[in-house]
């Protein structure tokens, strides 16, 4: 037995496929104003897991209005205070070592390198060959390659 599809729905299931890198691109990250407990359930009085340190980057699963739940870089799941998380936004290196850049390009003169699990913070949006442009804690800025961070 064959299993057809009607040519009508061809083009509904095909921009449903197109569609399914754009969602899983559309993460969001946030990252923590300060040290705050990451708990097992969205409560004060449920299990703590650990202490995220201030700055740290956590992608958001789930967002209410009290609590959020993330994943952080290892991932992790857990809950973390709405009022915990901070406006601006830092990455974390993941590559060994990163160079930070001058300019958006390969071929730009270093400002400074980042080893791994440093934090940056991010200083606007991502240009079309994915720099994003990134400040230390020390005042340094320029440009990395995005797929050398996470929480972006």
């Amino acid at each position: 037995m064959k299993l057809r599809l009607p040519l009508a729905g061809l083009p509904l299931a095909a921009g449903l496929l197109l569609a399914l890198p754009l969602a899983a691109n559309a993460l969001e990250y946030r990252s923590t104003a300060r040290s705050a407990l990451l708990y097992d359930a969205p409560s004060t009085a449920a299990g703590k897991l650990a202490i995220a340190g201030s700055g740290l980057p956590l992608e958001v699963v789930v967002d209410t209005d009290a609590w959020v739940k993330v994943r952080d870089h290892s991932g992790r799941l857990a809950w973390i205070e709405k009022s915990a998380l901070a406006t601006t936004r830092n990455l974390m290196i993941k590559a060994e070592t990163s160079a930070i850049r001058k300019q958006p390009r390969a071929d730009a003169e270093v400002v400074f390198s980042a080893a791994r699990g440093v934090l940056l913070e991010i200083t606007g949006p991502a240009d079309n060959y994915g720099w994003l442009p990134v400040k230390h804690a020390g005042g340094l800025a320029g440009w990395l390659p995005a797929h050398e961070a996470w929480g972006r």
